[in-house]
């Protein structure tokens, strides 16, 4: 029978045993603080456009950023001479839900407003 072993087995290695209690040559581990990073925030954005009304994104800034009027209307300001205005920075589920919020809005008042949410730097 050719297939059969020609070399005899190797014995098994000694296994490594855990240190005794009282002995030298115990192990002690560190204990290392994990740090979680704080989650990536995201800019909730409205864009200009030439077609919906100053009142009503006024109305949108006030409603779903929850705004005071006059805040509201420095930001539909800046919006309308800079072409687009940051309304609230927040988590990116939440930004998300902004966004989708506005559009909605938007669309059933018949504005073709738009929202987009961007990461902050």
């Amino acid at each position: 029978m050719d297939f059969m072993a020609t070399q005899n087995p190797k014995k098994p290695e000694n296994p490594v045993l855990p240190p005794r209690v009282g002995s030298d040559d115990s192990v002690v581990l560190e204990r290392r603080t994990q740090r979680t990073k704080p989650p990536q925030m995201f800019k909730v954005v409205l864009l200009n456009d030439d077609f919906t009304p100053m009142e009503f994104v006024v109305h949108v800034i006030q409603e779903f950023f929850s705004k005071d009027r006059e805040t509201a209307t420095q930001i539909m300001l800046k919006i309308h001479l800079e072409g687009k205005g940051i309304c609230g920075v927040y988590s990116r589920d939440v930004a998300s839900t902004k966004v989708d919020q506005v559009l909605q809005a938007a669309r059933s008042a018949g504005h073709p407003l738009q929202c987009v949410s961007e990461p902050v730097e």
